[in-house]
């Protein structure tokens, strides 16, 4: 199973509380240049998991407009940036174990991070510049992933 993991786009500062800070203009349009960009990788995605926060579902309706998602999107309160890591790598799992294969999460920083490492013991929790995509590939039978790659929209042309 493949495991797309998004940190948000770019967020306004100023906003009545850290749920309400809506994308900037910047934050929409690198999230939508990644969504292009995975549109041309041929990746594919049958399960989306968003956080509640408005820059999460903003980047989400960013990345719809270019990449082909499915019609069932799932809004998870456990996906803030306190969010538990733990919890979230245990119900990514099972989404695969009812056959989902291909997973994209939009959230925050720290949990962007911790959850990569939750799901690849190898791996040191990495950083996310706003918009990066890491992809985890999971093998539900180790229980283990490996980190395929991170992508940000400043290393595409």
């Amino acid at each position: 199973m493949q495991i797309f993991i998004m940190r948000h786009g770019e967020a306004a500062l100023d906003a009545a509380s850290d749920a309400l800070r809506p994308l900037t203009e910047r934050g929409k349009s690198e999230s939508i240049k990644m969504a292009e960009w995975m549109t041309t990788q041929g990746h594919t995605i049958d399960y989306v998991l968003v956080s509640p926060y408005l820059r999460a579902q903003q980047t989400l309706d960013a990345v719809k407009a270019d990449l082909a998602l499915p019609s069932k999107i799932e809004i998870d309160d456990g996906l803030i940036p306190g969010g538990n890591p733990s919890h979230v790598a245990h119900y990514l799992c099972a989404l695969g174990d009812t056959g989902y294969k291909n997973i994209l999460v939009i959230s925050h920083l720290p949990l962007v991070g911790y959850v990569v490492a939750e799901l690849c013991p190898a791996v040191c929790a990495p950083m996310f510049s706003t918009s990066t995509i890491a992809c985890v590939d999971f093998d539900l039978s180790k229980g283990a992933g490996e980190l395929l790659w991170q992508v940000s929209p400043s290393t595409l042309k």
